[in-house]
């Protein structure tokens, strides 16, 4: 590695002297019989590798019961799990069944759905053009898909591949996902966006199911093909995952599939949802087999080759697997980083090496995670088919801990169950809606509420009172949603929500203080980023 510092610019020295150590792990220095500390003519980087086979095969042999323990403790019906070492797939086991109370057991060819890791695998699929030169990961999207509108014209006009498939567009987290649950497709999704407000462009991060799938079609665009066909052409057939599609159809359509299982407060799981993603379909869209996942994670740690034969060029394969943006500040400057590269996390252990890995969760019932240590040629998949509680991350966690170890040091399916329930306790309503007072303010008339409402975003909302019943209908116009709106309070009503971001009960707070009829309605669960108001036509 050669550095030069140029005298011209002094000041710079001491910057470039710290970025030089950086890139550095410090290591100790070998010692000679004599005990006299032996110098390194450089220091080494990256860092060689500190596994060994033994310390493998002992984390294999952990693996069985890493995962029925996992099993044991938390119910999860199914789990398919994977390792790749030194390209090679060392391990490949199901356990349990495809759908609870029923036979059909997990094997290495069942089916499931990845939810979020199909970003890695998309920003493959990008790899492969920008290595063939279609296009650049520093291209402005909009000149490829001049359809491509944000709210700023500076961002739509500057917004590039890296941007949205780092998360850093501005678009805010979930931006596009309530339109989803809805059952809006994908044309009509992106169409809106450019009414989301956005936090600053390149300054934040910013979990954005939809702004990743804009780059993604954005690609197909360039390629003149649907991203569906783009993903079968460019890397499914060449690298033969064979079971893998961005098509849910072709999820359905295996007879080995995982059944999605959401979990029941009392613990128990109930294959009770399907989860219909092809609008987000290259944020969320893909499913593959144990063995198709395990050639993919070859591929990627063999830097785009395969079996042979050069599949992504390996300079194109760089970007998504380094940092790109800082997802959260450490808390502290004794704290490591995390970064996200292009639909990869990026992290760096306490020996230096880079973590490269990507979990994938859908509320309805899937659960899915990809962890690779390149500089060991070390990958580890695990697929489950329950919602996400944790169980996926702490398997790989565990067999990385193990094989570093010798044995587990941190209670993973515990630590990472923790921080779950955080996150599911921080998506609750912010009113309990099951609370109702023990003296409301009565109704007004019901039909001082019915009537049709406008929204740009969301489509129309018509309210229609029968009796002492009141409901709303919105939707797409093929296939719209009816809700049944239970009286809380005065003019405020509350219903249940529906979909991946479902969370219990929301509330429809009607406008009558300019008289009745009511002039407006606004539903809090979809007003999150203050386009949740109807206004009567």
């Amino acid at each position: 590695m050669a550095i030069t510092i140029s005298s011209r610019s002094p000041w710079l020295r001491p910057l470039a002297a710290a970025m030089i150590l950086a890139a550095f792990p410090l290591a100790g220095p070998s010692l000679a019989q004599d005990s006299k500390p032996a110098l390194l003519p450089a220091p080494v980087t990256p860092v060689p590798p500190l596994f060994d086979k033994a310390a493998i095969d002992t984390a294999l042999g952990e693996l069985d019961g890493i995962v029925e323990d996992a099993m044991v403790r938390t119910g999860v019906p199914g789990i398919a799990v994977g390792v790749v070492y030194r390209d090679e797939v060392v391990y490949a086991k199901g356990f349990g069944v495809r759908e609870i109370g029923k036979p059909g057991a997990i094997d290495p060819e069942t089916v499931f759905m990845l939810a979020s890791v199909s970003k890695p695998i998309a920003s493959t699929i990008v790899a492969k053009l920008v290595g063939d030169g279609l296009v650049d990961w520093h291209d402005p999207v909009v000149e490829h898909n001049p359809d491509f509108a944000l709210s700023d014209p500076y961002v739509t006009e500057n917004a590039t591949f890296v941007d949205l498939l780092s998360h850093r567009s501005g678009l805010r987290t979930g931006a596009g996902d309530l339109l989803e649950d809805l059952g809006f497709d994908r044309d009509y999704i992106l169409a809106r966006l450019d009414q989301q407000p956005l936090e600053p462009f390149r300054a934040t991060y910013q979990y954005s199911n939809f702004g990743y799938t804009e780059g993604g079609i954005a690609a197909a665009v360039a390629a003149g093909m649907s991203w569906e066909d783009l993903a079968d052409e460019v890397l499914f057939g060449p690298a033969a995952m064979t079971s893998s599609s961005y098509r849910h159809s072709d999820y359905l359509a295996h007879e080995d599939r995982a059944r999605i299982h959401a979990r029941l407060p009392d613990g128990t799981w109930v294959a009770r949802y399907d989860r219909q993603p092809d609008a987000e379909a290259p944020a969320g869209g893909a499913s593959a087999s144990l063995n198709d996942m395990l050639r993919f994670v070859r591929l990627q740690l063999a830097d785009g080759m395969l079996d042979g034969v050069r599949l992504v060029d390996e300079a194109a394969l760089v970007s998504p697997h380094v940092p790109q943006v800082i997802p959260h500040e450490p808390r502290s400057a004794a704290n490591r980083a995390g970064f996200y590269g292009l639909g990869w996390n990026v992290s760096y252990d306490d020996e230096g090496r880079s973590r490269v890995g990507h979990s994938g969760a859908f509320n309805l019932g899937t659960a899915t995670n990809v962890l690779m240590i390149p500089g060991e040629d070390l990958g580890i998949v695990t697929l489950t088919n329950g919602r996400p509680i944790g169980v996926a991350e702490a398997i790989g966690a565990a067999f990385f801990d193990v094989a570093q170890n010798g044995h587990q040091t941190v209670e993973w399916i515990s630590f990472l169950g923790g921080a779950f329930e955080q996150m599911d306790a921080a998506a609750a309503p912010a009113v309990d809606y099951s609370d109702v007072p023990a003296d409301p303010t009565p109704a007004r008339d019901l039909d001082a509420y019915a009537g049709t409402y406008q929204n740009s975003y969301y489509g129309p909302l018509t309210v229609s009172a029968s009796g002492d019943m009141l409901s709303m209908t919105m939707g797409p116009e093929a296939a719209p949603t009816t809700f049944a709106l239970s009286h809380f309070d005065g003019d405020t009503f509350s219903f249940e929500t529906i979909g991946e971001n479902a969370n219990g009960l929301a509330g429809a707070i009607f406008d009558v203080d300019g008289g009745v009829p009511a002039s407006s309605v606004v539903l809090d669960f979809y007003d999150v980023n203050g386009l949740g108001t109807f206004t009567r036509e």
